[in-house]
């Protein structure tokens, strides 16, 4: 996944390397034990390397700075929710930065083409691009369910809510997915 350019043990060594403060150290802890999921559901989500030692970066600076400096009660909760929204962010700015470049943005509309359809890469594009769309409860679902790859529990417990309605908000979420991706 990441590791084309950065692996995840350069992330930690480096990490490890500044001087920590003994009340910061659980930050440190929260790096090593839910950094390689975080890194595989940004990874998914963004889709490449510079995108998601940033949002990695991101999300580790928001919980250092989390009500001054405290620790959240649910700490996993809170790395991948921060990290979700920080992706999610940075895939809408990318979209609204495409959208003001004028050739970019009349290539893009151009979705006729059969082999225009079948190229990979537009496609996730455009499914990336539809996740950013969907109401939060329903992308937050899928954000953690398909591109974290977490457990229906997992995703119930992070999210405060059942895992039966994390199954229904993921279907939901798929069924408006394949109409947005059918027009």
């Amino acid at each position: 996944m990441l590791g084309k350019a950065v692996s995840y043990e350069l992330i930690w060594d480096s990490a490890l390397a500044g001087v920590v403060d003994e009340s910061q150290r659980w930050i440190l802890s929260a790096m090593q034990h839910h950094g390689q999921e975080l890194v595989t559901m940004l990874w998914r989500i963004l889709g490449n390397d510079q995108d998601v030692c940033d949002a990695y970066q991101s999300t580790f600076l928001q919980l250092a700075h989390y009500k001054g400096t405290q620790k959240p009660k649910h700490v996993k909760a809170y790395l991948f929710r921060v990290a979700g929204n920080t992706a999610v962010s940075m895939l809408r700015h990318k979209i609204a930065e495409r959208n003001r470049l004028p050739a970019v943005a009349g290539a893009g509309k151009d979705a006729t083409s059969p082999v225009r359809e079948l190229d990979s890469k537009y496609l996730q594009e455009n499914l990336r691009y539809y996740i950013t769309q969907l109401p939060e409860h329903l992308r937050n679902v899928v954000t953690l369910r398909d591109l974290a790859e977490l457990s229906y529990a997992q995703v119930a417990r992070i999210l405060g809510i059942s895992a039966g309605t994390a199954r229904v908000y993921r279907c939901k979420a798929i069924q408006l997915l394949a109409v947005w991706m059918n027009r």
